[in-house]
């Protein structure tokens, strides 16, 4: 009984943390994107021409490339398991195996 308990705990813990780095976290991710991006800008370019500034721009290319890159792998995952096959994260960068 207690060992089906620790199982459930590790099992809940894991769903946890996924739930707030892909539920949570690309979404907030990608709102510091468009903040950083209208910082780059200049804030309110609109009203009053400020210079934009290439720091929030940079930073805003990094918040985007990596919500592109977790939505691509997301996609990859799901189209690998329909064809029966496994993404593997052995080297560096993921790869497609079979099961």
């Amino acid at each position: 009984m207690v060992q089906n308990l620790t199982l459930v705990g590790e099992a809940l813990w894991k769903i946890l943390v996924a739930a707030l780095i892909l539920g949570a976290g690309l979404p907030v991710l990608f709102s510091a994107g468009v903040r950083a991006m209208a910082y780059g800008a200049g804030g309110d370019a609109e009203t009053n021409h400020a210079p934009g500034h290439p720091v929030g721009k940079v930073l805003a290319v990094v918040c985007f490339a990596v919500v592109v890159a977790a939505v691509a792998l997301g996609i990859t995952f799901i189209v690998a398991s329909g064809f029966g096959k496994a993404l593997s994260f052995e080297h560096v960068y993921p790869t497609v195996v079979d099961k």
